[in-house]
């Protein structure tokens, strides 16, 4: 299987797009179908001629919902950049875009929507050179629309190319899945889910939660779904949804994560290396890591380099990427690489 995010301005068009590649509505809330605002993630799959499954995390593009955008962008290894032929290049394509080259994401494809409205054109060649100074570089580009089908086979070839070009993940040794939903199912009780990035899942499995309020539990995998279907065991990259034996869905969340029991070290306390000058930083900011979203103190260090100090512990190594953002300041977006756990 592999997973894609979508990114891009509001009301260009994303949930529509991955509607018409799928044939299944990302919007899950009925206030988000009435209002066509798509304010929470989303979660829709396909089959493509030689890609296999590919599942697509459809995220919102109004920047009151920023923080639900970059939860699902966090574990997700590869974008498709959303631009309206119409509207061309906005507020929040620019933001998304600083989202994706803050976590060095470098697989991806633009699609430029509503392509029968307007020459594409002009907001293909905008949109690539933005993009190009970003993470993702150079990438393909297809005019499409989701109400003609204009482009929609060509953009499924550039999937599968896109798809086939991902870097084959680790799928023995230990698990880190950041939840991304909780919720009950009559007969079967919690259910969570996520995109597991590397590992295998198993019916079984003893995986601790490492939870919000600081308590940890081990707790038992009663059964697993990816994609709609009962499975025995998942393997990296994939969406799946784990049934969990003996807690309640309220006490489990967002940004909650499930591990190999003693494989993982949790820290308060990390360095990192910033995408700009640490002496920038706020004091007082927001990390984005998998799909938590954590208060931290910031303390700069030397020239990119910070000390930050999170609210609570949580599973973090060398090399993995956060976003640090201040909820105060419209835009501000910085990367970060952790140095030292």
């Amino acid at each position: 299987m592999h997973v894609v995010a979508t990114a891009g301005h509001v009301d260009h068009g994303k949930s529509t797009l991955v509607h018409a590649l799928t044939g299944m509505e990302p919007d899950r809330w009925a206030d988000e179908r009435r209002r066509g605002l798509t304010i929470d993630l989303g979660y829709v799959w396909t089959t493509l001629p030689g890609a296999g499954q590919v599942a697509f995390v459809d995220v919102p593009g109004h920047r009151r919902f920023i923080g639900n955008m970059l939860a699902g962008l966090g574990p997700v290894p590869a974008v498709l950049f959303v631009v309206a032929a119409d509207e061309g290049w906005r507020a929040q394509s620019e933001e998304h875009l600083a989202a994706v080259d803050a976590l060095g994401i470098t697989h991806g494809l633009l699609a430029v929507t509503r392509s029968d409205l307007a020459d594409p054109g002009p907001t293909v060649a905008q949109a690539r050179e933005r993009i190009s100074s970003s993470s993702l570089g150079d990438v393909p580009a297809v005019a499409v629309s989701a109400v003609t089908g204009q482009g929609l086979e060509q953009l499924r070839a550039e999937l599968t190319r896109l798809c086939e070009a991902l870097p084959t993940p680790r799928r023995s040794g230990r698990v880190r899945l950041w939840v991304d939903r909780s919720f009950t199912v009559r007969g079967s009780g919690t259910v969570v889910t996520g995109t597991l990035g590397a590992g295998t899942v198993r019916v079984g499995d003893r995986l601790e939660l490492h939870a919000h309020d600081g308590r940890r539990r081990e707790l038992s995998v009663r059964g697993i779904q990816s994609l709609g279907r009962a499975e025995d065991s998942v393997e990296a990259v994939a969406r799946v949804a784990l049934n969990l034996r003996g807690i309640g869905p309220d006490e489990v969340r967002r940004g909650d994560p499930l591990l190999t029991p003693e494989g993982w070290r949790t820290t308060a306390q990390v360095d990192v290396r910033t995408t700009g000058p640490a002496s920038d930083l706020p004091q007082h900011l927001t990390v984005h890591v998998g799909t938590a979203a954590l208060q931290a103190r910031a303390r700069p260090l030397d020239g990119d380099l910070a000390r930050l100090t999170l609210e609570r512990a949580v599973p973090l190594e060398a090399g993995d990427r956060a976003i640090l953002r201040d909820p105060g300041a419209d835009g501000l977006i910085v990367g970060a690489t952790v140095l030292d756990a």
